[in-house]
């Protein structure tokens, strides 16, 4: 099949409408076909709204995308983890390039801080393997195969709903357009999940997560964590949170950077008038790290870095004809399974399936969350058990609760 490949920077500015070139595939033979003039409305234009794109226009809809930001979104540089065999079937199916790069890894080294010391102790190593990679390159490879389609940037959806014959409305400040079927993909604050699910609302976990990405020319002077992080990703743990670091593509061909992920409480309530900023998630390195991971979170050459609250969610229902939700806009659960940017391409893969296999409209919106993988209750509840026991008890005071990673065994 022949992918288009557009360069991020070559879209027109004419009324903050991209047009994207022709890119129509069908699949003949079983119960696969293309569906023809099916219209389909994608709230959001990031990852999610990306990949659903490209699942329309290879399931023959014709689709258009409502983006609130007026700029592009591919400086975002944070680091996201892929299961291998996901990548390979997005590779496969046209979704993404060979040629994107990625740094996969093999094994996961559990560390923490050995009792007493500033030295690094091992507690275990276990095959795991994982496709790191960047944010920002892996939305401009989506955007770069999204085929036929507009993109609407500077476009906010200001609600949706439904038109007196049961088709899906977006309203903008531009006007109203129809859609036989609309697309939820704006994210935890997601304007179709107000209509679908309006009283559902992200559960604040009460810790935090500190996201940061380092060049990874900086680390020269660390010679054998740049050997480690070379074959492996990362765990170190502390009492009360935990850091994850690995290896990520830069946005220059050919560079690399660390990034990282640290968990932990915001400061009790006796350091409440504290900015919970880059400067205390260093007092929590220095005061539970190995010396030469502090030395990596103190940097001052970072390339991006930021704080995120942790919270959970998960609607009752994901899909109610004409609409769906996909990856954040249908569910949130606790960043430690690395399922952000997973979900939401498993949702843009089992969109093209449910397209292609189902003649009816109720089956093409139904059929895509009925085919994705399980995230109802009980995963977001198993996910948020598992994040209590990573983060485990809130300190007190100066110090964290007990140490848990100081037990000798990684969990499991």
């Amino acid at each position: 099949m022949p992918r288009v490949l557009v360069p991020p920077s070559c879209g027109c500015d004419d009324g903050g409408v991209r047009h994207l070139p022709e890119h129509r595939s069908r699949r003949t033979g079983g119960h696969a076909v293309a569906v023809t003039g099916l219209r389909i409305g994608v709230v959001g234009g990031s990852i999610a709204g990306c990949a659903l794109v490209i699942a329309g226009a290879r399931a023959g809809a014709d689709v258009t995308v409502h983006e609130r930001s007026d700029g592009a979104l591919q400086d975002r540089g944070f680091g996201i983890v892929i299961p291998p065999s996901l990548h390979q079937e997005l590779v496969a199916s046209g979704y993404l390039g060979a040629e994107m790069p990625t740094t996969p890894v093999a094994t996961r080294v559990w560390l923490a801080r050995a009792p007493g010391g500033r030295s690094t102790r091992e507690l275990a190593r276990q095959a795991s393997p994982v496709t790191p990679c960047n944010w920002g390159l892996l939305w401009r490879a989506l955007r770069a195969n999204t085929g036929q389609g507009r993109y609407h940037r500077g476009s906010p959806v200001v609600s949706v709903g439904r038109t007196s014959s049961g088709r899906a409305l977006i309203r903008t400040a531009g006007g109203e357009q129809e859609y036989d079927i609309v697309v939820g993909a704006d994210g935890h604050r997601s304007v179709t999940r107000g209509l679908i699910a309006p009283k559902v609302r992200p559960a604040p976990a009460g810790y935090l997560v500190w996201r940061g990405t380092i060049p990874l020319s900086s680390l020269s002077d660390h010679p054998k964590l740049l050997e480690l992080l070379r074959t492996s990703w990362i765990t170190l743990g502390f009492p009360g949170g935990h850091g994850v670091f690995y290896l990520i593509p830069g946005a220059v061909a050919g560079s690399l950077l660390l990034a990282y992920a640290i968990y932990g409480f915001p400061p009790v309530a006796a350091e409440q008038e504290a900015p919970v900023c880059a400067a205390y998630v260093r007092s929590i390195a220095e005061e539970h790290f190995p010396a030469e991971w502090v030395d990596v979170v103190a940097r001052t050459e970072h390339t991006s870095q930021a704080l995120h609250p942790v919270a959970d969610f998960v609607v009752p229902r994901a899909a109610e004809p004409p609409f769906l939700l996909a990856g954040d806009a249908a569910s949130v659960t606790r960043p430690h399974t690395a399922s952000g940017a997973v979900k939401a391409l498993q949702d843009a893969l089992c969109l093209e399936r449910a397209l292609r296999e189902s003649s009816s409209l109720p089956g093409r919106c139904n059929g895509t969350r009925t085919s994705a993988p399980p995230r109802g209750p009980a995963w977001s509840s198993w996910v948020a058990g598992w994040g209590v026991n990573w983060s485990s008890t809130r300190p007190t005071g100066r110090r964290w609760g007990p140490p848990m990673w100081t037990r000798g065994a990684a969990p499991r």
